[in-house]
């Protein structure tokens, strides 16, 4: 295992703390219950500063800041624009991480199709209309690096005119062949993009498999059943 690949298992093993911190504050049954959930909370910022290698002090406030105080995964949107000759639109960020869809955080309020669109406009500067749900994509199994856990739906958008004008955050906005993407391509979109591809010349909508024989299931709501 890598160092990376250590950092990026340590921050989501913080932000499944942050939650079940979370959990457990908001569930509190007294003052102690509520002090031994905000220890936990801040336990889980000291080890997200020490996965990132930086002074706790940095991370706390953005840590455990309301937005965050979540108990499920945060929703990470992705757009699939393909023109005429089939080539995917990748942006270059340009805080250097690489080519990927366009896409990004959805906001409390938005569905996810509106969330797509927004980040789509931002980005490129081109508006469309969701077409379909290609897949909806575990970030952790994909190999995105994020500090927080993220569930990604990816949507085919089509648009009328797709000529992208870069946007603020981004360097380059540009159509790419399958055999002919671009290097380097941001860590999950290198798994993601080629995934898509196959995802839009078909009908089928992608999940990640589960099957409840494989994995363990919580007994607390169902103590009568082994």
């Amino acid at each position: 295992m890598t160092g990376s690949d250590r950092r990026q298992e340590l921050s989501l093993i913080a932000d499944q703390m942050r939650g079940m911190a979370s959990v457990a504050g908001y569930h509190a049954a007294n003052v102690y219950d509520q002090d031994r959930a905000r220890q936990l909370m801040g336990l889980a910022a000291e080890l997200a500063a020490l996965a990132e290698g930086v002074p706790a002090e940095e991370v706390r406030a953005p840590f455990l800041a309301e937005p965050w105080l979540r108990f499920s995964p945060a929703i990470g949107v992705d757009a699939a624009v393909f023109d005429r000759d089939g080539r995917i639109l990748l942006v270059r960020v340009k805080d250097g991480g690489g080519w990927a869809m366009p896409g990004g955080l959805a906001e409390i309020g938005e569905t996810p199709a509106e969330a797509v669109l927004r980040e789509l406009w931002e980005e490129t500067g081109l508006r469309g209309r969701v077409a379909r749900l290609l897949g909806l994509f575990d970030a952790r199994r994909w190999g995105t690096r994020a500090r927080l856990h993220i569930v990604q739906p990816v949507f085919l958008v089509e648009c009328a005119e797709p000529v992208p004008s870069p946007g603020i955050e981004i360097d380059e906005a540009a159509f790419f062949a399958a055999d002919r993407l671009p290097a380097p391509l941001r860590p999950g979109h290198d798994t993601r993009v080629p995934k898509v591809f196959e995802l839009a010349r078909g009908a089928l909508t992608f999940f990640d498999p589960a099957a409840s024989y494989d994995v363990d299931l919580p007994m607390h709501q169902r103590p009568t059943e082994t």
